[in-house]
């Protein structure tokens, strides 16, 4: 039976982006939402919605069971976990074989494959994926000898999840035990895991990334890579596709490599393999995968005009996949995120209530939000409140459109990141093409004014 009614577990701009797609092929959309999002865009766009709990996330976007029971009360016949939140947990795919509800991602047992940092790299090195030099560390005597074996400088590294959490960087050897403690009560506290591992520290590499879609059967294609290297605290900024600078061999190898990787595991749905690329050396190794779609999407799907959360679903149908060779990339998109926060001020997050907001138009330009006047910004959430997106023929035209999207853009109410990502698209290096990890904080060594305070109320973006 074709999905007719999807319940989306999920909240903000991504709520928003997937309705988008069901209006397109005329399927009728269930929101769950929090105490905190009844009254919010998504909410209102949508054909119903359901309470699931209190603004506290464990109380609603992250209660499995509660989803579910709205699930089956309103009749829907799938749910989309979108990003974050329980999209790569796998209680949720779970508990919906136990109802006879679809999920549309990847199956419960290989978002525990991947999520699991060990068992990715194992079934890594089993595709002929290469890894960062590294391994285990199941005692601190383990973790010592590895570490003199892979050098330092190394990172210690959460088993069970990533975003920063459970991640030390170490530079001196003495220094190790201190760290495998720190990042084994964050691990613990964040994912409910605390073991942790070792791998070598690459200090300037690319952080690029294969968009990838599997059938559940064995076949796979990618869609493209991008380059997300623009971050702070690990946490994405700007992305773009394709990634500048690589060679075409690396590029060739990086999507290909990305392909073995999710054919090894049979991977279902849309999938993001991710990889670390030594430029200097021209090498690339494996990090990990997102068994999600991911929040720059959008990029990729300017590029190849194919709607990613409509594959997701035409997937999760039993509707095939479609062929390699009907993937075609034409042009170079940029996105920018625009969060609610202070980049002045370590980038604090800035909940509270938008007065005013005018967003960008124009050829080329894509803004996905669920902010309009009037919205709020919870303080219980992530600080994503849009997306901007620009595209054009190459990378100089789509540069200069999303400079102009940006510096057309004005929130007021809340602080925001715009500032950042004027001087970021205004930045010689970054218009050069090819910066890696890095970027950030060479960017605000070249300029000391993103880092004074304000004062005075909210600051305009």
């Amino acid at each position: 039976m074709a999905i007719r009614r999807i319940l989306i577990a999920n909240r903000g701009e991504i709520a928003a982006r997937i309705i988008r797609s069901c209006r397109t092929l005329d399927i009728e959309v269930v929101l769950a939402v929090s105490s905190a999002d009844r009254d919010g865009e998504p909410a209102r766009q949508a054909d119903r919605v359901v309470c699931i709990g209190s603004a506290k996330s464990a109380d609603s976007y992250l209660n499995a069971a509660a989803i579910v029971h709205a699930a089956v009360a309103t009749g829907a016949d799938a749910i989309h976990p979108g990003y974050g939140f329980l999209s790569e947990r796998a209680v949720l795919p779970q508990l919906c074989a136990r109802a006879g509800i679809v999920f549309i991602g990847p199956t419960a047992e290989q978002i525990v494959a991947v999520g699991d940092k060990l068992r990715a790299r194992a079934a890594a090195e089993t595709a002929n994926v290469p890894v960062v030099p590294g391994g285990a560390a199941n005692s601190p005597a383990e973790a010592v000898a590895l570490a003199r074996k892979i050098s330092t400088p190394l990172l210690v590294k959460a088993v069970g999840g990533g975003g920063g959490r459970g991640l030390k960087l170490v530079e001196r050897l003495e220094d190790l035990p201190k760290m495998l403690d720190l990042a084994a009560a964050e691990a613990g506290a964040a994912f409910g895991d605390a073991r942790v591992y070792l791998e070598h520290y690459i200090g300037c590499g690319r952080h690029v990334e294969v968009q990838v879609l599997g059938d559940g059967a064995g076949r796979v294609i990618q869609l493209g890579e991008r380059d997300c290297s623009v971050q702070r605290r690990y946490q994405k900024l700007i992305e773009e596709t394709p990634a500048p600078g690589l060679s075409a061999a690396v590029r060739d190898s990086l999507r290909q490599a990305a392909v073995r990787f999710a054919e090894r595991i049979g991977y279902l749905s849309a999938g993001t393999v991710e990889f670390i690329v030594d430029a200097q050396r021209e090498a690339f190794y494996f990090l990990e995968m997102n068994a999600r779609i991911q929040v720059e999407h959008p990029v990729t799907e300017a590029v190849t005009g194919i709607d990613l959360i409509a594959e997701q679903i035409a997937i999760a149908n039993g509707s095939g996949l479609r062929l390699q060779s009907e993937v075609r990339t034409l042009g170079c998109a940029i996105e920018c995120r625009v969060n609610a926060e202070d980049y002045r001020n370590d980038f604090r997050p800035s909940p509270g209530r938008v007065r005013d907001v005018s967003w960008p138009a124009g050829e080329g330009i894509r803004v996905d939000t669920h902010v309009v006047p009037g919205s709020s910004i919870p303080p219980f959430y992530d600080s994503l409140i849009a997306k901007i997106i620009a595209s054009g023929p190459d990378r100089a035209s789509a540069l200069a459109r999303l400079r102009g999207a940006i510096g057309a853009t004005h929130i007021s109410g809340v602080h925001s990141n715009l500032g950042f990502h004027r001087a970021a698209l205004d930045d010689p290096e970054f218009q050069a093409g090819g910066v890696d990890t890095g970027f950030v904080a060479r960017l605000y060594a070249r300029r000391p004014d993103l880092s004074e305070q304000r004062t005075g109320g909210a600051a305009h973006g």
